[in-house]
């Protein structure tokens, strides 16, 4: 299994994780998840494709990467983070349910496991005859850094 922020992944690492979630692999795909992999955060779309033009010489365009992030986070191999007003950021995480504290000044993001968390939304779903197909966390707020 590929882990987040995997510095050391092979092409082959990120060709299998493609393969896991029905997608073809293209060289583009593996450009965008390859700059992912090494972001410690999340990044816009605009970010990823500004650092794979001038750190690797890509010449990958901006709608390609616009379609390969909707892409990959429609199979939810990348997260989605809401916390950029105007735009989404992506993150490739771990590929178990997870949720996520995201610094509204830094933009440091941790993902969490909170069991917890998800037995009171299905509680909440349940008390209103809602029928939970998925679910979605994004607590924002300021991480210890940001305080001091």
């Amino acid at each position: 299994m590929l882990s987040v922020n995997s510095v050391q992944a092979t092409e082959q690492d990120f060709a299998d994780l493609l393969a896991r979630h029905d997608i073809q692999v293209t060289r583009q795909r593996l450009e965008v998840l390859r700059e992912l992999a090494v972001e410690p955060n999340d990044a816009t779309a605009q970010t990823l494709w500004k650092r794979l033009r001038e750190r690797s010489g890509s010449t990958i365009g901006l709608a390609t990467v616009y379609r390969t992030l909707s892409l990959l986070s429609e199979k939810r191999v990348v997260d989605t983070l809401a916390h950029n007003e105007g735009e989404l950021c992506y993150r490739l995480c771990g590929e178990t349910h997870h949720h996520h504290l995201v610094c509204s000044n830094c933009h440091r993001v941790i993902e969490i496991d909170e069991q917890g968390l998800s037995d009171w939304l299905e509680r909440v779903f349940a008390k209103h005859d809602f029928l939970a197909l998925a679910h979605t966390v994004e607590l924002t707020g300021l991480c210890s850094d940001c305080r001091k």
